[in-house]
């Protein structure tokens, strides 16, 4: 990914829900004036969701999802429309997309019962209004049986595209209110250090997405970023003119670090960061004691958003379930799922460890933190669990004070 690019977990995600062939393609090519969809005449053309990021005004950087028709057929089409299901565990605004001949039938409540159940804003745009235009009537019983805003549309003319941009703009949510990755905790001249190993999983010549994230976040809060290898640490924090206010590591190095950085600097983790900035840090640090109770023979599910290379000492596959196997003594049984395939069914895991989820926008870390509550399984993330096990979580929770009373009895 270029540096310059908006990471896909950090995009407003826009998906079109609706029958096959009631024209989401042709919008979001309307939307977009761009061919991001194939379009067609037969049915069921879109059979998986497609993903395409892009930049839409006025709303900015989106990742806009056009799925499978709701009322596809058969086996392979309930297949399809499971994982149009599925899509709006990630959805941060749904359009609903009908013509004059269905209005909200039944295949169209169905989504909207879905949407309203996850808290999703949503929008209804009556397409191919140039073919066959909605009656008055019909757009105030839509209205009504909606609760929201219905808008005629048309993919081939452009009637009402621009008002529906406006519109989706509109109904963003607001976001005011979340942290951010590490800017709220920082003010101007701040010095922060970052500790970051060229880690062989990413590409040569760049640095994860995290560390990339975390700099900016540095930059935009007017602080000062220095950037440094674990085995340089020591020398770098003799060098510095003052004490930083901060010292970020990835988690891999943790115990290197943490020996390295006085006791009075606070220190965390990207993934710890990011804990917080998309998921539930509180929630991710109670499942961290949950280590205590595992069992030989427990079943633990490592989860990660992305997929990548594997790494001879890889942290999902290798390191992580060898410092759980050290600090526990038990033998356990690691399952591994990466990018999409997440599984539904939660409930023979004893814990489920999950990366930072840069990857991941903040609607689908969520889903993930409710499904493991939901079964009543623990689930913590990369960087929380390797502080826990290398005995110093308590002081990397330090700088978030409503997380920290969840490490009570934790070791300092």
């Amino acid at each position: 990914m270029s540096l310059n690019q908006t990471p896909s977990g950090e995009r407003v995600h826009i998906a079109l829900f609706g029958r096959r062939n009631v024209g989401k393609s042709s919008l979001i090519n309307a939307l977009t004036g761009q061919e991001v969809s194939i379009v067609s005449a037969v049915k069921g053309t879109t059979t998986d969701p497609v993903y395409k990021a892009m930049e839409l005004l006025p709303l900015g950087p989106i990742m806009i999802i056009d799925t499978p028709g709701l009322d596809d057929e058969g086996a392979l089409g309930e297949l399809r429309v499971q994982r149009t299901r599925d899509v709006l565990n990630k959805t941060d605004v749904a359009l609903l997309v009908t013509e004059a001949e269905f209005g909200l039938g039944t295949c169209e409540q169905e989504i909207l019962t879905l949407v309203r159940a996850k808290n999703i804003p949503l929008l209804v745009a009556f397409n191919k209004t140039d073919l066959a235009p909605p009656s008055e009537e019909a757009l105030k019983r839509a209205a009504e049986q909606a609760g929201v805003p219905v808008y005629c549309v048309s993919s081939v003319t452009q009637e009402g595209v621009e008002d529906l941009k406006l519109a989706l703009a509109k109904v963003v949510p607001e976001e005011a209110d979340k942290f951010q990755i590490v800017g709220d905790l920082l003010s101007p001249s701040d010095l922060v250090v970052l500790v970051t190993p060229i880690d062989k999983a990413a590409p040569k010549g760049r640095l994860i997405l995290p560390q990339q994230q975390t700099i900016r976040d540095i930059l935009e809060a007017d602080a000062i970023a220095v950037v440094t290898k674990e085995f340089e640490l020591r020398e770098t924090l003799a060098t510095l003119g003052k004490k930083p206010r901060l010292v970020i590591t990835d988690s891999q190095v943790f115990a290197k670090v943490a020996a390295d950085v006085p006791r009075d600097v606070p220190l965390t983790s990207f993934s710890i960061l990011f804990a917080r900035y998309k998921g539930d840090l509180e929630t991710l640090v109670r499942g961290a004691k949950a280590v205590e109770t595992l069992k030989d023979g427990d079943r633990i599910l490592m989860a990660e958003g992305c997929t990548h290379h594997r790494q001879s000492d890889d942290i999902g596959t290798v390191k992580i379930p060898r410092w759980l196997r050290q600090h526990t003594g038990k033998r356990l049984v690691f399952e591994h799922a990466s990018g999409m395939k997440y599984p539904k069914d939660l409930s023979h895991y004893a814990l489920i460890v999950h990366c930072g989820a840069c990857m991941l926008n903040r609607r689908e870390v969520h889903y993930r933190i409710q499904q493991a509550s939901a079964a009543n399984v623990a689930i913590v993330n990369y960087g929380v669990l390797i502080a826990y096990v290398q005995g110093i979580l308590a002081r990397c929770l330090e700088p978030f004070p409503l997380a920290a009373p969840a490490a009570a009895g934790t070791p300092k």
